[in-house]
């Protein structure tokens, strides 16, 4: 049983963002939650994660969009492309997908291979052992009741991140497409209900996640929250011109509420050409962490690689592949502190902020 052998964490890296709920859920549900302690195809497993020096991350529950025949990750290979917005999901569907998804995580914490943490004591407790520290995310909320009672069961049962939309309209407001070229000025921000939901979390201690949002969501979240602004999986859009990547505008206004960036390391949203294609340099992931790093700062940017939901450059593929990044950032001239910063360090800081700003 994995959470038993002390750990070096000193460079282990959390992440903000990963999506291997929704692959045990395809992969047989709560019945596959094993296959997690043992080697897969998945981008993260325990093996994995110990040869990455992985020590835990931000698990999203994500709920996806029923098949319209439309292949999507190929219109994302080309030169240019407009990814038509997914229909709004039914809520008791999702709600369905999503108590699913939170089971599979409780399996895995029974199973010892994650803990469950809601307090970034907590977290630093369980980096020191070979179990991963799980913070429950939900990434677009369809599953949430205009009354906001499965908020309050979600909580209850440590939900503590949440995006309010994936890249698709819910009554909390739309998501931003995915195009390019754009920028991520697109479509309405929040609804009336969206805003509601901002004040929910920000009473509760649930951190808002701002990577699907669209330029006027961004800003609705910035003019209403008294939390640091959070983006768990962008990118630098001066480096890559894409509707999902944030403007220097944004990452100034992240830097002004103390927020925090993750780096994500989906190859379209890395690239120059803005093209899902797996042969991405980690100089290029480099490139961006400089310019996230000069206009937000050295405390509010780290990792958030979106793995199991995206391709991933060639030279990472997964997350034994760490390392790799971790070493390229030493050849870089990043010190021993900034890297620290990077990999877990900031993550800890803004959730602290973040979770203990309650009324």
């Amino acid at each position: 049983m994995a959470g038993s052998n002390h750990v070096n964490s000193s460079g282990r890296v959390f992440d903000g963002h990963n999506d291997v709920l929704s692959k045990l859920m395809t992969a047989g549900g709560v019945a596959a939650a094993e296959s997690f302690l043992g080697s897969t195809d998945f981008d993260i497993d325990l093996q994995k994660a110990a040869a990455g020096n992985l020590g835990g991350g931000f698990f999203a529950m994500w709920v996806a969009s029923p098949s319209t025949g439309v292949d999507y990750q190929e219109m994302m290979t080309q030169a240019k492309y407009d990814v038509p917005l997914p229909e709004l999901v039914e809520r008791r569907a999702a709600l369905d997908v999503v108590m699913q998804q939170a089971a599979i995580l409780m399996r895995l914490q029974e199973l010892g291979a994650v803990e469950i943490c809601t307090s970034v004591k907590s977290l630093r407790q369980c980096f020191k052992t070979d179990r991963l520290a799980a913070v429950l995310h939900l990434e677009g909320c369809e599953a949430i009741d205009p009354e906001f009672h499965a908020l309050d069961v979600l909580y209850a049962a440590g939900l503590r991140s949440l995006g309010p939309v994936w890249s698709r309209p819910t009554v909390f407001g739309e998501g931003v497409p995915f195009r390019f070229p754009a920028t991520p000025d697109i479509g309405a921000g929040l609804t009336d209900l969206g805003l509601e939901l901002i004040r929910r979390c920000n009473t509760k201690g649930i951190l808002v996640d701002l990577s699907h949002l669209n330029q006027k969501g961004f800003e609705d979240v910035a003019r209403l929250s008294r939390h640091p602004l959070v983006a768990t999986h962008s990118n630098a859009h001066p480096l890559c011109k894409h509707a999902r990547n944030l403007t220097n505008d944004q990452l100034e206004q992240i830097k002004a509420s103390r927020g925090m960036v993750g780096l994500n390391f989906a190859s379209a949203f890395l690239r120059e050409d803005g093209r899902m294609l797996k042969d991405v340099p980690i100089e290029q992931m480099l490139r961006h962490l400089d310019h996230l790093i000069e206009f937000v700062g050295e405390d509010s940017v780290g990792l958030g690689s979106d793995f199991d939901g995206a391709e991933i450059p060639e030279d990472i593929q997964d997350a034994s592949g760490l390392p790799k990044l971790v070493a390229a950032m030493q050849q870089h001239g990043y010190g021993e502190t900034l890297i620290a910063k990077l990999c877990h360090g900031n993550w800890f800081r803004v959730l602290e902020e973040t979770w203990h700003a309650q009324d």
